[in-house]
């Protein structure tokens, strides 16, 4: 995975008068009100179009939503471009079954609050707003059989937030997914590394710092510069109530700077992963496979808590996957589906429901990746289907107020994460929120 530098962080100073209003968090009006709200029918069963990560249709796995590079691992780049950048982003899943269907694909523009926004499709595209999926290829010699699909997504205008939607012949969503496109020249960020300024929480947060330097006219920046602050890419847990604490009108510069923990995020531990890129031997965190089951099975290695722990290093792919096929190559049509078991030691129940979490699960809490605790055997246990390939992931707690993953997993200043930041800014008189900076910072990098 390319690691990026970190970025020199600018010294404030001078006179300052504080100034912000915070902004809205877009994922709290769809977090359970209580553990387990969300039966497993009801994932799928609720076909309503929802401005986030979503798949609508139990048959559509393995959503893969990158900006191709060429490079090795591309599939790691998150679905985030600049407006003039000119390599598309890229969707491809899989449609599981043996008879393929006519989809189409659309882009809806959002507003920072990922709701959708009263453009038409003319203020931000150049072409129909309707995407005709016709690359998709059968599976080859597969036990569970499916159709790969393959898309493009069209050149827009605007800088911003966009959902992109699949959709059936009869117009269900089947997939949706969030692509921030941005605009390099609106301001300059400086994101880094901090370090929090407390007692025990040095060890176990991890603090960002940052400030804007903007060289575009904006009217009043402290209202309507907003912000989101995002680890490893997820939307889940991403900061978003970040408001500047000075304005330094002469420098044209806004001041971030917190003292009660808003912009910092549990290091917790390098992610779990287990390896499936071949039927022919027991990867690395597999236990048993048994080829002769359709689909395939595979149990994977016991694991415990690692809540108070020392910390380990390793290296690991923050959450992502890899899909790939070791005996025949190609993973997007050689590529198999198993039946993944996974198994959780504990000796008492969690303080609410237990999931599998990572790229794999779209950071939600998905019931098939929920597990379920046996009390005799003191184990939580759970299946899902998955593609053949690499996988990272974690085990969380589901809480009102969002995962709760140090209970399993600890939590160390040390963890190597990657962080972003994106800035918006909604030009007075105008209807679109516009994405004019984006930085990232890798914390605790181990390339050079």
């Amino acid at each position: 995975m390319r690691l990026l530098p970190a970025f020199p962080f600018l010294l404030l100073a001078t006179a300052c008068v504080p100034l912000g209003t915070p902004i809205t968090d877009p994922n709290a009006a769809r977090r359970p009100a209580t553990p387990g709200q969300r039966a497993s029918t009801e994932y799928y069963a609720d076909k309503t179009l929802r401005y986030e990560d979503a798949i609508y249709d139990p048959n559509v796995r393995t959503v893969l939503c990158y900006v191709p590079t060429g490079q090795v691992n591309e599939v790691f780049n998150p679905p985030v471009i600049s407006l003039g950048q000119g390599q598309p982003v890229t969707l491809e899943f899989d449609v599981l079954g043996s008879q393929g269907g006519r989809l189409t694909a659309k882009l809806v523009h959002c507003d920072v609050n990922w709701q959708a926004s009263v453009l038409t499709d003319m203020q931000f595209l150049s072409e129909i707003n309707e995407q005709n999926i016709t690359d998709y290829r059968v599976s080859n010699a597969t036990k569970v059989p499916y159709y790969h699909y393959r898309l493009q997504m069209p050149r827009v205008k605007l800088s911003g937030n966009y959902l992109w939607v699949v959709t059936s012949p009869g117009g269900t969503p089947l997939i949706s997914r969030r692509v921030l496109v941005y605009d390099e020249g609106g301001v300059q960020v400086f994101l880094k590394q901090g370090i929090p300024v407390a007692g025990q929480e040095r060890y176990t947060l991890q603090q960002l710092d940052f400030g804007i330097r903007y060289n575009m006219q904006l009217v009043n920046p402290s209202q309507e510069v907003k912000v989101v602050l995002r680890q490893n890419y997820r939307w889940d847990n991403a900061k978003y109530n970040l408001r500047p604490t000075f304005v330094r009108e002469a420098e044209r510069q806004l001041d971030y700077q917190y003292f009660n923990f808003e912009n910092t995020f549990p290091g917790l531990s390098e992610f779990r992963f287990f390896d499936l890129r071949t039927f022919r031997s027991q990867g690395v965190g597999v236990g048993q496979i048994d080829p002769n089951t359709t689909p395939r099975t595979a149990e994977l290695l016991p694991e415990t808590s690692r809540n108070g722990q020392r910390y380990s290093q390793y290296d690991d792919i923050n959450g992502q996957r890899v899909i790939e096929s070791r005996e025949y190559g190609n993973g997007d049509t050689n590529g198999d589906y198993l039946t993944v078991g996974f198994h959780l030691r504990a000796e008492q129940p969690a303080p609410g429901p237990v999931y599998v979490l990572g790229a794999l699960t779209d950071w939600q809490y998905k019931d098939e990746f929920k597990l379920t605790y046996d009390a005799a055997a003191q184990e939580y246990t759970g299946h899902a289907l998955l593609k053949q390939g690499y996988y990272n992931y974690i085990y969380a707690v589901q809480t009102p107020q969002g995962p709760n993953s140090v209970y399993w997993e600890g939590s160390h200043q040390e963890t190597e994460n990657r962080y972003d930041l994106l800035v918006y800014y909604r030009p007075p008189g105008t209807r679109a929120d516009l994405l004019i900076g984006y930085q990232t910072v890798d914390v605790n990098s181990r390339q050079p």
